[in-house]
Formats: C-alpha cells, structure tokens, sequence
C-alpha cells in the first residue's frame, strides 16, 4: 500500500509539474485564473513600504509644488500682499485706500478722497519699498494712484452728448 500512494504521489507532483510549466510558457501564473502575467515595463515604479512621491501628500505642499509648476508664485505673493494691506502699508494709509489690481509690475490703488491721494502720491517711493521687502524686488515696478471715482449721469442705452443735467441741485 505504502508503495502504491508513493507512485500516486509521484504522479500527481509529475502532473502539477507538467501544468506549471504550459502555464508559464503561455504566459500565465498560477492563481492569476487565466490571466496573463504582466510584463514590467523599463523605469516602471514599484509599490513599495518605503514613502514616495505617489503617497498622498499634504495639502499645503501640493498647493506650493501646484503654484511653482504653474508659475503663478508672483500672482500669488501679489494677492497675499492685497490680503494684508494693512500691515504693508500701516492702518491709517489702509483705511483710505485700497489695492485695485495688479498687471504687468503696475499695482494700482484707488484713494477715497482726492486728498488722500495726493498723499499717497507723495508716499509712492515708500510704499514701493515696502512692496519690494514683502514681494521681492522688481515684482512691483510702478504704483499708480487714482482718486475718487465721480459719479456718472449716464443711464440707461441711449444718452445725449453735452455736460448732463445743470438744473438738478438748484
């Protein structure tokens, strides 16, 4: 009997040894149910325990390495310093002017009185230094001042030429 289960265990490891074997020259594994094995391609990244640039990573550094990648670090560093105008440029000059918008080294900021930005006018170089420790030097090459915007007496679509209404605060 002994020798009988040993040629029935030789046979059936002869067997398994033979199926493996057609397996893997059509390409298969075992376990794999029918599916062909995956070659690895050159240079192709292995899942690993080891931390790499494919593990999920903090929000704060995908934003900085997004805004690097993009370019976008002066449009950035601009907005930051327009968020906190009053610390550039003290509470008082904020509380009568405000940053406007920003293109190509040009910041402009609109005064609220004509006063005020005359004043501001005679603090350009000033805050220009100011920008310039904040920002780097050269983000901000010019600032441009306006005044208060008059109030208009266009309204609707069709308007006549001429100096507008002269009557109404008589």
């Amino acid at each position: 009997m002994d020798d009988e289960l040993e040629r029935a265990t030789a046979a059936a490891r002869e067997a398994l040894s033979r199926a493996k074997a057609g397996a893997s020259a059509r390409g298969l594994r075992p376990g794999a149910a029918g599916r062909p094995r995956r070659r690895r391609v050159a240079g192709e990244a292995r899942s690993t325990s080891a931390a790499d640039d494919r593990d999920p990573q903090l929000f704060g550094a995908s934003m900085q390495w997004l805004v690097a990648d993009r370019g976008w670090d002066v449009d950035v560093a601009v907005g930051g310093v327009m968020g906190r105008w009053s610390r550039v440029v003290g509470e008082q000059v904020a509380e009568h002017c405000e940053p406007e918008s920003f293109n190509e080294g040009v910041l402009v900021v609109r005064a609220d009185s004509t006063a005020w930005a005359t004043q501001v006018r005679l603090l350009v170089p000033t805050v220009l230094r100011r920008l310039a420790e904040e920002l780097g030097e050269g983000v901000v090459e010019h600032l441009r001042v306006l005044g208060p915007t008059s109030p208009t007496w266009r309204k609707g679509a069709r308007t006549v030429r001429g100096r507008g209404p002269r009557d109404t605060y008589g």
